[in-house]
This record gives C-alpha cells, structure tokens and sequence, in this order.
C-alpha cells in the first residue's frame, strides 16, 4: 500500500547540517590555553540551560550572561554569539534532495535550536527556500519529544497526523511523532535514507 504522505518534516541537526562543539571548543582555547576545554565541560555538565534557552524559559540576555561567565568573562556577548554558532557545514547529500521532494510535498523544518544558532549560524544556508515553514523550539516553546512541538506542525499544515512524515537522527524524536500517528525515519546515513524514502514510495 501506498503510504498517503503529504507532508515531509525534516529535523536539523545531523540530518539537514552536522553540527560540531569541537569548533566552538577550538575557538575558545585560541583566546585563552584551556578556556574552551573548561567551558564545553560546564556546559555538557549544565545542559540543562542549553534545553531551558532551546525553549526560550532563558531568554538571549539570560542565557548570554551565563555563558560569559563560563567563559570567565574572556569573551564579549557579540563575539561569543559569532563563536557559539560557528558550528555548521551542510549535509549536501541530503539537502540535495529537497529540490525534487518540493515538487509533490509540503517541507516543514523542526528543530529544537535557539536563537543564537539560527541568526549567528545555520540561517545562512540556501537550502532554507525549499521549506515552507520552520517550527522552532525556541518560537514554540517546547522541545521533542514534547507533544506540544509536533501539535505545532500540524496546526500549520492543516493535515491529518498519519499525512506526516518525520525525518530526525534521534530514535526519541521519532518515537514522539510515531506516538501522535505520524510515520517516521530515523536518520542514521544519507545512503539509508534514500532506501527509506523509496520504501515510502517518496523516491522511485
């Protein structure tokens, strides 16, 4: 049977753009021998304030305070912001896809990212325009595997659960949209995903 997709909703990160704190360390201990290996240890150690800005519970003077802090005030906010959000390089093998999958579907992008990393840092790629919406944790105010993030998709599309599909690297994130009757693919290579999105009959 043929699935009855209408909608196709990629996550972002490791699916759309790999992302690497390793950079953002990097850059840190070019300031200062150490700084960076200190604050990405506080960070993962506090990741809660990550999830609390990702949902806007921190807005960007709150969280921006913090981070400066770990940072041990080494850093001004407008240079932390540039540091913070050079994370990115595209996933081409994938985003080249969008083109064709734009002709017979609605494209929604959903990720849970914040502020910074979206004005600073993945807003810049030209792969975007194929999306005709962006349901973002930070505007919605919940994350995945919130009930609330996909109820958010849904209301813009105006479909039926079972007409979405959900494409995320995290086995969680999928599990939360299967749950509202959504189908969905976890994204572990760009080779499986093709595979997947063939035995949806999405790619021939």
């Amino acid at each position: 049977m043929i699935d009855k997709i209408k909608v196709i909703v990629f996550d972002l990160g490791n699916v759309l753009i790999y992302f690497d704190y390793g950079r953002l360390k990097f850059n840190l201990n070019k300031i200062e021998t150490g700084l960076g290996d200190r604050f990405i240890k506080k960070y993962y150690e506090n990741y809660h304030v990550h999830q609390q800005y990702e949902k806007w519970e921190l807005n960007n003077d709150e969280f921006l305070k913090i981070m400066l802090e770990w940072c041990e005030n080494k850093i001004d906010a407008e240079a932390f912001k540039h540091i913070y959000a050079d994370l990115f390089t595209e996933n081409i093998e994938t985003t080249k896809l969008l083109a064709k999958l734009k002709d017979n579907y609605q494209l929604v992008l959903l990720s849970n990212t914040n502020f910074i990393h979206q004005k600073y840092g993945w807003e810049q790629f030209s792969f975007l325009k194929y999306f005709d919406k962006f349901i973002l944790s930070h505007e919605v105010g919940a994350i995945k595997p919130e009930d609330k993030i996909y109820k958010a998709v849904e209301n813009f599309t105006n479909q039926l659960p079972e007409y979405h599909l959900f494409i995320d690297d995290i086995e969680e994130y999928v599990y939360g949209a299967k749950k509202r009757g959504w189908k969905g693919i976890q994204f572990v290579a760009n080779e499986k995903l093709l595979s997947d999105l063939k035995s949806h009959s999405i790619l021939t």
